[in-house]
């Protein structure tokens, strides 16, 4: 065997066994959700002011809807009162998402769970969640960031 043989072979070798890792790098890494809906990415931009969310359409018509919106999640309680939090759990940044029965949020990935004000009830998340004070008036629901 031939020195260039040799170094072709151990190329190719090195090559077949990096790339199926190389391949599942690309594959979550594209798997953010920054479109402003409920989703199981991170990654979302944060809000930089006070912004304005319009209730009379999408999830929070609802009672117990949710999305998620420049980095904070905005649920609607069963009685009708709204709850905002960042969205991205203090373990891993994943984003949260809103389970209406229980009142909590909720990480899809390890289970952490945090109250309707932010506090974590189980981990494994390390710290609460920012809470956000909204206002409502009419239709508009205003989040004070």
């Amino acid at each position: 065997m031939t020195r260039k043989e040799f170094f072709a072979r151990v190329g190719f070798g090195a090559a077949t066994v990096l790339l199926p890792a190389c391949i599942a790098g690309l594959a979550t890494s594209c798997s953010s959700d920054d479109s402003g809906t409920s989703g199981s990415g991170s990654s979302i931009p944060a809000a930089t002011g006070n912004f304005t969310v319009d209730t009379s359409t999408g999830p929070l018509a609802t009672n117990g809807g949710f999305i998620v919106m420049k980095g904070i999640i905005i649920a609607r309680t069963t009685t009708g009162t709204f709850l905002a939090v960042s969205s991205s759990c203090t373990h891993e940044g994943v984003t949260l998402g809103y389970e209406k029965s229980g009142n909590v949020f909720v990480c899809p990935r390890h289970n952490s769970q945090f109250t309707s004000t932010g506090t974590v009830i189980s981990g494994p998340a390390p710290s609460n969640l920012k809470q956000y004070q909204t206002t409502l008036s009419g239709t508009t629901l205003t989040v004070i960031v």
